[in-house]
């Protein structure tokens, strides 16, 4: 099964093409929700964008201009936020709606701002919005308090237009940083170091065409890896970049599945009942925190007992009460979840409370026994390319049914 484009990727190179000045043409963009919300954004800030298809996206920003971000729109998503930094750095101003997405716990945006008002801009928050200013945005030392991939990203963003250099220490080191930093520089911008603490970025005064493919999406990937462990399966997935997955494989290992991989494919046999492991979220190279409950959804079928800790966000074990109701034995103290396993999972009606939640509760489903319902698909289709149509064809019995026809 091949994988589609990583989402967090997507939604962030999207906004990343306003840099230009000329056309910019992103391919493997996977249709997903937040794709969609991002493009009808550019539409009305007068980007011209097509998509013909075949995960191809053209984006001209010729007419683009500095226009207000509709509060609606900036709110179905997290990532909208990356607008400040483009737009201040294309026109000296920005006004766009507080960003949304997944209620996951505390997501603050002061280190976006910090970054921001580093490079020279006045930035106020009211009223639902994020308003910024600054008559040119200059090169600064930014320094992050915490690894933020989405600050780091930003505060890449609005230094590539700022003017002099830039440099982000305690920066976040995942491959869409990496993913954004390359399509920057394939646009003529100067961008150092991604993938690393320390990124340093020269602002550059006018930027080109560029075309840039985006990269596999490995929480995809390791949610198709784990209903493959969780359910005594043979998947193969290809269209990965292994090392993105490396710490994902040694766990699913420790967990009793068998797990080959080259560099661009893995395949996973799931054990008939998968063993306990302690889990431990933690930024990039360390264990993801997207895939976190998946993996809880895994262990709740794990022979013993497993801890999960959370170390980034703070709410997101809120789909352990729905694991509960199909027989999933659970405590959660503070950040750590603690696992008895169960011989097996039973089918229920649930309820997904956000993007990855909705994967663990597809993954639970999919293990269990009798028929499980799950509401709230929304959610994942924020973030997933038609997983239904994808595990359907892994052999899983799974459709999508109108919510009238719900007994």
């Amino acid at each position: 099964m091949r994988v589609s484009g990583r989402k967090n990727a997507a939604v962030a190179l999207i906004p990343a093409a306003l840099l230009s000045d000329e056309e910019v043409v992103l391919e493997n963009v996977p249709e997903i929700g937040d794709v969609a919300t991002y493009l009808e954004i550019l539409d009305g800030l007068g980007a011209e964008v097509a998509s013909p298809g075949g995960g191809v996206v053209r984006i001209s920003p010729r007419r683009l201009g500095s226009r207000p971000v509709p509060e609606h729109l900036a709110k179905q998503m997290r990532a909208s936020y990356y607008l400040l930094g483009v737009l201040l750095g294309r026109f000296g101003e920005a006004d766009v709606g507080l960003p949304g997405g997944c209620d996951i716990g505390s997501r603050p945006i002061d280190q976006h701002v910090k970054a921001l008002a580093a490079m020279g801009a006045t930035v106020e928050i009211k009223n639902g919005r994020v308003r910024a200013r600054a008559e040119r945005l200059r090169g600064a030392r930014v320094y992050l308090d915490i690894v933020s991939v989405g600050a780091t990203i930003h505060a890449i963003l609005a230094a590539s237009r700022a003017e002099g250099l830039t440099v982000i220490e305690n920066a976040a080191k995942e491959p869409h940083v990496v993913d954004v930093a390359n399509l920057v520089n394939a646009m003529g911008g100067h961008v150092v170091g991604a993938g690393t603490d320390v990124v340093k970025v020269q602002g550059t005064a006018r930027m080109g065409r560029a075309e840039h493919v985006v990269i596999p999406d490995e929480i995809e990937a390791a949610t198709l890896m784990m209903a493959a462990a969780a359910t005594g399966g043979d998947v193969r997935v290809e269209g990965v970049v292994t090392k993105h997955l490396e710490s994902v494989i040694a766990k699913l290992g420790e967990a009793g599945a068998s797990v080959e991989a080259d560099a661009d494919w893995v395949r996973v046999v799931g054990p008939e009942r998968p063993r306990a492991v302690q889990v431990k979220t933690l930024p990039y190279p360390g264990f993801p925190t997207d895939a976190q409950q998946p993996m809880t959804s895994l262990l709740a079928r794990a022979d013993g007992t497993s801890t999960v800790t959370e170390t980034i966000h703070e709410a997101r074990f809120r789909h352990v009460d729905e694991l509960r109701r199909m027989g999933a034995r659970i405590r959660v103290e503070g950040r750590t979840a603690l696992i008895e396993g169960v011989a097996e999972l039973t089918g229920a009606p649930v309820q997904a409370s956000d993007l990855r939640a909705a994967a663990a509760l597809v993954v639970a489903g999919l293990s269990a026994q009798g028929t499980t319902e799950l509401a709230g698909v929304e959610y994942l289709d924020r973030g997933y390319e038609r997983l239904e149509d994808k595990l359907a064809r892994l052999g899983a019995r799974i459709a999508r049914v109108p919510a009238t026809a719900r007994t």
